[in-house]
C-alpha cells in the first residue's frame, strides 16, 4: 500500500499557519476540482451555499425526486389509484430497486430486498443467521463500539432465541469466532470514527470458525466498494439515507447471499413475503428468492423517492467515487494539518487508506457548541458526544473547495484565524482548545452481554446529533 496523500503532500506545503500555506492549499483545491471526473455530477443535486458535511447522516436531495414524487402522488396515486400496484410496478418496487442497489455493493441481482428500516432488517437478518446455525452454536458477537441500535437489537435477538451475546472490540472479532458462535454482527465502518473493517478476511476468519456474518453497510454502501458476492458475505443490511441519498426515513435493504435463501427463515413471516400472498392461506409457506425477506405492504412513496434518487448514479462507478473519497478525505486532513495547530483537533480517523470510510472525525473540546458555530456559518457535519465532530464526505457532491472551507471556518472557530495565524501566538496559546481525554467506550445494553476489554481509542459512547431530524447514526 502506497503511503497515504496527506503524509506526501504534507512534507511538501509551506509551514502551518502562514499565508503561502493557505494559498498553496487554494491552488491545490482548484486543481483538483477541475480535474474531478465526478464534478459533473454535483448537477444532479439540489444543493445551496452551505458546505454540506453530514451525507454520512442524512444525503443531500436529488433534482429527479420532487419531478418523481410528484408523478406518483398525482398520477399514479390520484388517478390510476388501486391499478398502480401492477400498472405502475408498485408490487414489484422492493425487489427492482434491490437490483439497483446490488450494484453498488458487489452482489448479484436477485440477492436484495427493500423495505422495512436497518433495526428491523439486524433482527431478521440475525434471527434467521441464529436458526440456520447448529444447536449448540449459541453465541452472538456484536462489535463492542457498535451503533445502538444493532446492540440493542442483538440483545432482544438473544433473549428469544436462547443465545448470549458477547460484545467484543471490533478488530477483535475474527479471532473471538469459536465454536461456540452463532453469527457476528459486524459494522462495515464504523460511525464514529470513520475506521473500516477488513470485509473479506473478516468474513473468511468467521466462515473458518463455523460462524456466519452480518454486515451493517450504513456507513460504506455508496460511498466506497463492498463486494458482498466477492467475499461470499453471507447477510447484510444497510440504510439508503446516507450516501445513497434515499431521503429522510427512507427503507433500508437486506441482502441474503442465493444459497442461503432456501434456508432463510424469518422471525416476521408477514402476509408479503407468503408464496401466495393473496391466496390468504392461514398457514405460512414462504416466497422463493429475495421476496422471502419482506414483510408487509412496501412503503411505496418512501421507496419511489428512493427509486428516482439512484438515478444519479447512472454512469458513475464505484471505484471513482472511492478514489475521489479518499483524495477529498486526505486533502481536509492537510487543510487541518496546515491550518491548525497541533493540539486543536485531534483526528480519530485513520490516515491509512484501507481503514479509511468516508468521514473525518475529530476530537476536540466543546465539539457540540464548535459544531453549532461551525454550522451558524455554513459549514454543516454534526458531533458525537462528548468531543467528536464529524465530516462525512459523499464525492457525489462534496468539492475540494468545500474541504478548504470547512478546515478554514474551523480553524477560525477555533480561534486561529482564517488564514491559519494564531491570533493567540501559538498552540498553546490562550484561545486554543485543550486536547480532549479518550473518551468511554460504547455499551451494547443487555444484561445478558458479557463484555471484553475495549482499547481507549475507542469512540464516545452516546451518539447525539446536532438535528434530531437529519437521522441516526
Amino acid at each position: 500500500m502506497s503511503e497515504p496523500t496527506s503524509a506526501r503532500t504534507a512534507r511538501a506545503q509551506p509551514d502551518p499557519g502562514t499565508p503561502a500555506a493557505a494559498d498553496d492549499l487554494a491552488a491545490r483545491a482548484a486543481a483538483l476540482d477541475a480535474a474531478d471526473p465526478l464534478a459533473a455530477v454535483r448537477d444532479r443535486f439540489v444543493l445551496d451555499d452551505a458546505v454540506y458535511l453530514d451525507g454520512n447522516s442524512l444525503g443531500a436531495l436529488s433534482a429527479g425526486v420532487l419531478p418523481r414524487l410528484t408523478d406518483v402522488v398525482t398520477r399514479e396515486w390520484g388517478e390510476l389509484r388501486i391499478r398502480s400496484w401492477d400498472e405502475s410496478g408498485w408490487w414489484t418496487a422492493p425487489e427492482r430497486i434491490g437490483d439497483r442497489i446490488a450494484p453498488l455493493v458487489g452482489a448479484a441481482p436477485g440477492q436484495i430486498v427493500v423495505g422495512d428500516s436497518t433495526s428491523v432488517n439486524v433482527f431478521k437478518a440475525l434471527v434467521a443467521a441464529v436458526r440456520m446455525a447448529p444447536a449448540d452454536r449459541t453465541e452472538i458477537l456484536v462489535d463492542a463500539a457498535t451503533f445502538p441500535t444493532d446492540g440493542y437489537i442483538a440483545a432482544s435477538a438473544a433473549r428469544l432465541t436462547g443465545h448470549t451475546v458477547r460484545a467484543v472490540p471490533a478488530a477483535g472479532i475474527a479471532e473471538a469466532a469459536g465454536e461456540r458462535t452463532a453469527v457476528a454482527l459486524v459494522n462495515h465502518v464504523d460511525y464514529r470514527t470513520g475506521r473500516l473493517h477488513d470485509l473479506p478476511a473478516v468474513t473468511a476468519a468467521l466462515h473458518a470458525a463455523g460462524a456466519l456474518a452480518v454486515w451493517d453497510l450504513c456507513h460504506s454502501a455508496g460511498a466506497l466498494p463492498v463486494g458482498l458476492d466477492a467475499a461470499g458475505a453471507d447477510l447484510a443490511v444497510g440504510c439508503t439515507y446516507k450516501y445513497l441519498n434515499g431521503g429522510p426515513g427512507a427503507p433500508a435493504y437486506l441482502y441474503v447471499r442465493r444459497d442461503l435463501q432456501p434456508r432463510f427463515d424469518s422471525p416476521l413471516p408477514g402476509w408479503n413475503s407468503h408464496a401466495d400472498p393473496f391466496g390468504m392461506a392461514p398457514d405460512y409457506a414462504p416466497a422463493d428468492g429475495a421476496p422471502r425477506g419482506r414483510v408487509g405492504t412496501p412503503e411505496i412513496l418512501s421507496l419511489l423517492a428512493l427509486d428516482a434518487a439512484l438515478d444519479v448514479w447512472d454512469g458513475v462507478a464505484v471505484a471513482d467515487v472511492r478514489a475521489k473519497s479518499l483524495a477529498l478525505t486526505d486533502f481536509f486532513l492537510d487543510c487541518v494539518a496546515a491550518l491548525l495547530p497541533p493540539g486543536r483537533a485531534e483526528s480519530v480517523t485513520p490516515a491509512a487508506h484501507q481503514e479509511r470510510g468516508s468521514q473525518v472525525s475529530l476530537r476536540c473540546a466543546g465539539a457540540g457548541e464548535v459544531m453549532r458555530e461551525l454550522t451558524a456559518r455554513g459549514i454543516v457535519g454534526d458531533y458525537r458526544r462528548p468531543d467528536v465532530l464529524r465530516f462525512g464526505f459523499t464525492p457525489l457532491y462534496t468539492r475540494y473547495a468545500d474541504a478548504l472551507r470547512a478546515a478554514r471556518v474551523l480553524a477560525d472557530v477555533l480561534g486561529v484565524g482564517a488564514s491559519g495565524t494564531d491570533p493567540a501566538g501559538g498552540g498553546d496559546g490562550a484561545s486554543a482548545l485543550p486536547r480532549a481525554q479518550a473518551a468511554a467506550p460504547a455499551d451494547v445494553p443487555s444484561s445478558s452481554v458479557r463484555r471484553e476489554a475495549v482499547p481507549q481509542e475507542s469512540a464516545p459512547r452516546e451518539s447525539e446529533s446536532l438535528d434530531a431530524s437529519e437521522g441516526t447514526a
